[in-house]
């Protein structure tokens, strides 16, 4: 039998499950010596608690965040790390799933809480997440460039596909920082916030999220995933195969007949 979540013990992460909402858990970088710069074993505890979490039938959504003593998000992947490695050992550090990966294809949604700074790697990892939610004053970014390097972590395709081709030139190009109000201009982060409210702003919305048929909410992310990543035809395919299957559900059953009974709906994942 699996273990849950926070049956779970990091070193560098800590998780809790509930806490703020129900069936919402959340997995914090505690890295604070670092700013939660992606180090190996980071990045390894953090694939971890992304798949105890898929197996957790007691997590239906999950929020990413920086500690709070971190005074950041992930201020990017650990610079000592890239210069010790050569060609080779940076061809094994980036064979495929990597920790972007991991965030990105989670049958949950994951939303960022972005409580500090995002850049390079750090970034990458909001970028790979289903919404973003950020505090004033944050700073995000890929400065790779001024490395003499470029984003490795999904950074050149999913800030573009996110914000146009234009802005990620711009910003990876030039290794530019924006704060989260411009970020949410240009559609990299979603909602902005101050910092007392972004408890509520994250965990309001992820429990709405968690109070949702868990098939649903599962068959809903692949699809809007797709969205960019297939032609309009075979996209719209794609939506109409998933929204067949849920007719196979109890949920689908209970959903509708809560509706028609006017209350709230219990959905078991059925």
């Amino acid at each position: 039998m699996s273990k849950s979540l926070t049956e779970q013990s990091y070193e560098l992460l800590s998780v809790t499950v509930g806490e703020h909402a129900d069936r919402v858990g959340t997995v914090s970088i505690e890295r604070p010596d670092a700013r939660n710069a992606l180090n190996e074993q980071v990045r390894t505890e953090l694939k971890d608690a992304f798949n105890t979490a898929e197996a957790d039938d007691d997590v239906r959504v999950l929020v990413l965040t920086g500690g709070d003593e971190s005074s950041a998000f992930v201020a990017g992947a650990d610079v000592t790390e890239l210069r010790e490695r050569d060609l080779v050992d940076q061809l094994e550090a980036s064979k495929r799933a990597r920790v972007y990966e991991a965030a990105d294809e989670l049958s949950i949604p994951v939303i960022a809480r972005i409580n500090g700074h995002a850049l390079g790697g750090g970034c990458e990892l909001a970028q790979s997440c289903d919404v973003r939610i950020a505090q004033e004053g944050v700073k995000l970014g890929q400065p790779e460039i001024n490395l003499g390097l470029i984003p490795g972590g999904g950074g050149t395709q999913r800030l573009t596909r996110l914000v146009g081709e234009g802005q990620a030139m711009r910003l990876v190009l030039s290794g530019k920082l924006i704060d989260a109000t411009e970020a949410a201009d240009i559609g990299l982060i979603d909602v902005v916030c101050n910092e007392d409210d972004i408890d509520n702003q994250v965990y309001d919305l992820a429990g709405a999220m968690a109070e949702k048929s868990p098939i649903a909410l599962e068959l809903a992310k692949s699809a809007i995933r797709k969205s960019s990543r297939l032609g309009l035809d075979d996209g719209i395919e794609y939506e109409s195969e998933l929204f067949v299957q849920l007719f196979a559900t109890e949920d689908k059953n209970e959903g509708i007949d809560a509706f028609l009974q006017n209350r709230e709906a219990e959905f078991s994942g059925e």
